[in-house]
């Protein structure tokens, strides 16, 4: 924790965003208008993620009226984990708060996720859509996504993907998030050591302008990154104890199975019984298979170590512009 920076705003307000030009000068005037009745120094972060509109042109525009307006622009369209990732790394406030650009997350929320996080001693807090306005086909997907997610995590959070969520600044500045991982910011945090998580009912807006973004594909994938982050969290740093736990396991069972052949063999030759060679047994092959796949999972755990101490952390995204 010593090598993280202190922050030096009370707030940062991070907003991923792709093809929003519409929605965005609304957004910013109602964030704006929150936060001026409130003594705090702060700052809007958006990310435009390679959008294909006016999106770039509405920032700079936006920079002018509004001076605690920061955006960072990126060369293509990268995904909401790598805008929500770079705008933590931007980020300066003592308290961090993520919310989608559509509209649909209510800014009048911000004050109380601000003061779950100082002044009642939240980690992250979540937002819960408890009332949407979005089609079946999205809700009834996403109340499966929730209760899978729920068991597997043990987090009793409503809503893991709900846009509008507060952060203490030690947490984005200790997690990374890659892939589509940012539906598992509560797991990612978990396993990073920041048990503090609640939750807080929020308002959900229809859609004003455009369209989702988002299909139905991103549960399937979601249900994989899900387990991958399983994975990851556990074994990151060790890899060697699952490659290696498997792999000594599946050895053992290899030559328990041989060795029990060959004294099967040495009994049977001792009582003058009949007896088939052990090369000719299928059991033989199959503990033949099973001494090679268990030497083979250990040495991917020994590599899965050196690859550990060696790679180091790097981000596969470009950033095509800030504005400060």
């Amino acid at each position: 924790m010593s090598s993280i920076p202190q922050a030096s705003l009370d707030l940062s307000i991070v907003i991923p965003a792709y093809n929003e030009a519409e929605s965005l000068p609304e957004l910013i005037e109602w964030i704006s208008r929150v936060l001026s009745a409130y003594n705090w120094k702060y700052e809007i972060i958006v990310i435009d993620d390679g959008s294909e509109d006016q999106t770039a042109q509405v920032l700079h525009t936006l920079k002018k009226q509004y001076p605690a307006l920061r955006a960072i622009r990126f060369l293509r369209n990268y995904g909401k984990s790598a805008a929500l990732q770079s705008g933590f790394e931007a980020a300066r406030g003592a308290v961090v708060i993520t919310m989608d650009a559509d509209l649909q997350d209510d800014p009048e929320e911000i004050p109380a996720l601000y003061r779950m996080i100082r002044q009642e001693g939240y980690d992250l807090v979540s937002g819960w859509k408890y009332k949407r306005y979005d089609p079946l086909s999205k809700t009834l997907p996403s109340k499966l996504f929730n209760a899978v997610t729920r068991k597997l995590s043990g987090i009793p959070l409503h809503d893991f993907n709900c846009g509008l969520k507060a952060y203490r600044f030690e947490v984005v500045k200790s997690i990374e998030v890659y892939g589509e991982m940012h539906r598992y910011l509560p797991v990612i945090a978990k396993w990073a050591g920041f048990k503090r998580i609640g939750e807080k009912k929020v308002k959900h807006h229809p859609r004003r302008y455009g369209k989702t973004k988002f299909g139905i594909e991103r549960f399937l994938f979601g249900f994989l990154d899900l387990l991958s982050i399983q994975f990851v969290s556990r074994f990151r740093k060790r890899p060697m104890h699952f490659f290696g736990g498997l792999g000594v396991l599946s050895f053992t069972i290899g030559a328990f199975i041989t060795l029990w052949l060959i004294v099967y063999k040495l009994w049977a030759l001792a009582h003058g019984l009949p007896y088939r060679e052990v090369s000719e047994q299928p059991l033989f092959y199959l503990a033949l298979t099973s001494i090679i796949i268990g030497f083979q999972l250990f040495l991917t755990g020994f590599l899965g170590e050196m690859v550990v101490s060696t790679v180091p952390k790097r981000h596969d995204y470009i950033i095509a512009e800030t504005i400060d």
